[in-house]
């Protein structure tokens, strides 16, 4: 009956997938309709606090693009770009890496990978080099971030650990930069200059490629507002991470039971709503953050997928786990614990068909966590979220072939033979590695 319930599972988590959007979420209603009213299954239950702490993040930052300060941080990382043309293919991937650690989200990409293009072709450098690096490092970003969904969701998946914030920091960030910079040496000289390949001098002949437009610039009035929420945000990030690090700052309170009292302290994932909530006011008290404009944006608009997503897929995992944990402990248990790699190979598989890091965290490492396995394995295994690239149908996959008008970034013909094959490839194996060796010293 276990393997007719798993079909469903994944029969649900495919065609979720395939639909996009909330369509996972939604799919995972209908499993979850199979599996509680017709299998019988208990209904389980959705992670609370990691998508409470999703949307208050999303929030903080659907406000900060309101009042211009996402704008404004991508303007600054162009700047970066145009002074080193000729080195685009290696500074366009920690540009975007540290980007996105900083604002804990992969859609800044989108407005990021236009410029690498421009930058790239002007320069005379073959831009699917830059492009497909970009748009793995964008990956490792999002991990690295400590307010990212992802980590969010692998903090609250943990707890039993009492892990904090900075233990998986000082693994998972040395180790992506170190795998970002493996993945770029990957493809640093990869396929023919421009000037020499046939392709692009074919399209630059018959007048297919153009010269993209300069970007716009911000307007002068809205530069102080979109700064300082831009500001406002990053102190709330060192908040996080320094309440993480020092969990005694965090107060304590007594509630009161038919006993008596007992003293409590602040649980991580409320303080980070806490303060991701209040700078969103914050900006929108001091600085011109519209609510109905946050509401509209990009950002929210990704943060509320994701939180359907996570809602419906957690949720039916969690009602399949609890109806066979004894099965799934007792089958799976010695294995992974012999062989680590076996939940390498799962979380990367998972990764692919749901095309979310937080989402398959919140689905496969409460498996991980029920089996035991040593917190310094669970947080090195961390990087095989990032399995989203083998298959060219991510956003910013697309994103990336379709505003390369050279043209050299691509999916090639049979598929899988497709520009981020490589740099996925090498810069997740590396970073996965290097997660190993640094936990397993630090932790």
């Amino acid at each position: 009956m276990m393997w007719i319930e798993l079909l469903i599972l994944f029969a649900c988590i495919v065609i979720g997938a395939r639909l996009g959007g909330i369509g996972l979420g939604t799919m995972g209603g209908i499993g979850l309709v199979i599996l509680v009213f017709v299998f019988g299954l208990p209904p389980g239950s959705p992670p609370g606090i990691v998508l409470g702490m999703i949307i208050a993040v999303i929030t903080a930052l659907a406000s900060m693009q309101s009042a211009g300060g996402l704008d404004y941080l991508i303007s600054l990382a162009t700047k970066v770009m145009r002074k080193n043309p000729r080195n685009i293919t290696f500074v366009a991937p920690f540009i975007t890496y540290f980007l996105i650690l900083a604002s804990g989200t992969q859609h800044v990409i989108y407005a990021l990978l236009p410029v690498i293009a421009e930058v790239a072709t002007k320069a005379g450098v073959r831009p699917e080099r830059a492009m497909s690096m970009s748009v793995t490092a964008s990956m490792y970003g999002v991990i690295s971030s400590p307010i990212s969904a992802a980590t969010v969701a692998l903090l609250a998946a943990l707890v039993s650990y009492n892990v904090s914030l900075l233990q998986i920091m000082m693994v998972i960030i040395p180790a992506s930069i170190l795998g970002v910079l493996v993945g770029t040496l990957s493809v640093a000289w990869k396929g023919k200059e421009l000037k020499d390949d046939p392709e692009y001098q074919e399209k630059l002949k018959s007048g297919k490629i153009q010269v993209a437009a300069e970007a716009v610039e911000m307007a002068k009035e809205k530069i102080g507002y979109a700064r300082n929420s831009l500001f406002i945000f990053l102190v709330a990030i060192v908040a996080v991470v320094f309440i993480g690090i020092f969990p005694e700052l965090r107060p304590t309170y007594e509630m009161f039971t038919g006993k008596g009292s007992i003293t409590e302290q602040l649980e991580m994932g409320d303080a980070i709503m806490i303060i991701m909530l209040a700078t969103a006011g914050i900006m929108m008290v001091f600085f011109k953050a519209k609510p109905a404009e946050a509401v509209k944006g990009s950002i929210m608009n990704g943060g509320v997928v994701a939180v359907i997503s996570i809602l419906g897929v957690s949720w039916m995992g969690s009602s399949f786990f609890e109806g066979n944990r004894i099965e799934i402990v007792g089958g799976i248990s010695d294995i992974i614990q012999q062989a680590p790699w076996v939940l390498v190979i799962g979380l990367f598989v998972l990764s692919m068909l749901l095309f979310s890091q937080a989402a398959t965290v919140v689905t496969l490492m409460p498996v991980a966590v029920a089996l035991g396995m040593p917190l310094w394995i669970l947080i090195a295994v961390y990087p095989a979220v990032n399995g989203f690239f083998f298959l060219p149908t991510y956003g910013t996959v697309l994103a990336a072939v379709s505003f390369d008008r050279t043209g050299t970034t691509k999916i090639g013909k049979y598929l899988l033979n497709h520009s981020f094959m490589l740099p996925g490839f090498v810069t997740l194996i590396a970073t996965t590695i290097f997660a190993f060796i640094i936990s397993s010293f630090i932790l």
